[in-house]
């Protein structure tokens, strides 16, 4: 699978776009699978550190239990501009647990860059990508585009009206 630096690499202007959506909002919404295979819809909070897409999780939560069962998900950021000016950003792939010596890294990380830190024991995740994609609206207002990255694919543009 696919490192964000991959995606970085591969379509510069995509990732770009992608992570100014993404970096505009603290919240983004995660899509994980149940215990019995039917969707799970939780807010959480994603950065882009060092080469990866990063995120943590509350020990004991159901997102984190979700993506230690079946590592498939989905990262959205959040919509919040109805005009879609910038665009809506999604990145879908599988996480991998921090092991620990990445875990020390990443906590160490996020006792420098945030204001709040969790307290004690937490899960960390790091995203291997398989998909990424930017839907905004064109120029003129007449059509959407659709901007997409999948790994092993590379980058493609369509225009639907």
């Amino acid at each position: 699978m696919a490192r964000w630096a991959d995606v970085e690499r591969e379509a510069p202007e995509l990732a770009a776009r992608v992570r100014e959506i993404f970096d505009a909002n603290k919240h983004k919404t995660i899509a994980t699978i149940r215990a019995d295979g039917s969707p799970r819809v939780s807010g959480t909070e994603a950065e882009f550190w060092d080469g990866d897409i990063w995120w943590g999780s509350m020990p004991g939560s159901r997102k984190g239990a979700d993506l230690k069962r079946d590592p498939r998900f989905a990262l959205h950021s959040a919509t919040v501009d109805p005009e879609l000016t910038l665009g809506d950003a999604k990145i879908a792939g599988r996480v991998v647990l921090a092991t620990a010596d990445e875990f020390q890294r990443y906590a160490k990380h996020v006792s420098e860059t945030n204001e709040q830190v969790p307290e004690g024991e937490f899960d960390a995740f790091r995203a291997d990508v398989t998909e990424v994609v930017v839907i905004r609206i064109g120029e003129p207002a007449d059509h959407l585009l659709i901007e997409m990255w999948h790994e092993g694919k590379g980058a493609r543009t369509i225009k639907r009206k």
